[in-house]
């Protein structure tokens, strides 16, 4: 992997909220976050957004990859975006899920520099959801 300064910041919100760049939240009154692991319901679209900043000088091509796993590691989602961002720009991608079926699951989020060009951005993040 190399450095070519791109930074993220993990969030995950309901489509109807809308959260600061920077923080970690999801509506209280459908899911919560309970010592670093998300908790939510079947039926409830929710957004997996990081926050990303491009720390060159140039502008910088990116692919944003978000990926579902359940515990046995089979992938329930996969999505992604891409575009790029000019020197100093930051953005707030976003994909949706809307689980389906209760369990845990994990969100694993990767910022590339294309989807057919799997070089690594930024180190991966990733996260729990249990769905009730």
């Amino acid at each position: 992997m190399k450095n070519v300064g791109i930074f993220m910041i993990f969030t995950i919100v309901l489509v109807s909220l809308m959260v600061p760049p920077g923080y970690s939240q999801i509506a209280k009154s459908s899911a919560t976050l309970e010592n670093g692991v998300w908790h939510t319901t079947v039926g409830k679209q929710v957004q997996v957004t990081t926050d990303v900043a491009n720390g060159q000088n140039r502008a910088q091509p990116f692919a944003y990859i978000v990926q579902i796993e359940n515990q046995d590691g089979v992938v329930y989602s996969l999505s992604w975006i891409s575009g790029t961002l000019d020197a100093g720009q930051s953005l707030s991608p976003s994909q949706s899920w809307t689980p389906t079926t209760p369990g845990t699951y994990t969100a694993q989020i990767f910022v590339w520099q294309s989807v057919g060009d799997p070089d690594a951005l930024s180190p991966p993040l990733e996260m729990k959801i249990i769905v009730l």
